[in-house]
């Protein structure tokens, strides 16, 4: 199956780490969005290594696994990537929100921070999907 089932879903809207590998990348963990379009999106900054490495070559990856101490699973999902110019703030909001405790003063400035930076989107298409579950 080559798309997210409603259990991934379910699983990949929890605040879990991704594990980004792009073309000629290294693996790196990421904060990620799975939407509802059943694409997986990220922000960062449009001169970040992944954004040129991506833009030679679009392709990339993340891995997402189930906590220590939880029943072994994983989501894996592999597809080609576009650079969208648009939305990226929102989306660090809502990942904010979603990893972070807003209220604390000190993530809420770091927040600020990246909503005064430019950031990209980073949109994997699912083109693969892998899963395991135990």
């Amino acid at each position: 199956m080559n798309a997210l089932t409603p259990d991934d879903l379910e699983f990949l809207r929890r605040p879990l780490h991704g594990f980004l590998t792009v073309a000629g990348g290294e693996p790196r963990p990421v904060w990620f969005e799975a939407a509802d379009d059943g694409t997986i999106q990220l922000f960062t900054e449009p001169d970040a290594l992944k954004v040129r490495r991506v833009r030679r070559d679009p392709r990339a990856s993340i891995v997402v696994a189930a906590p220590v101490g939880e029943r072994e699973r994983w989501v894996s999902v592999a597809g080609r990537v576009s650079v969208e110019p648009d939305g990226a703030h929102d989306l660090a909001a809502r990942l904010a929100a979603r990893y972070w405790d807003l209220d604390d003063p000190v993530r809420a400035a770091d927040l600020e921070a990246i909503s005064k930076t430019d950031q990209v989107r980073l949109v994997i298409h699912p083109e693969t999907v892998r899963r395991y579950a135990y």
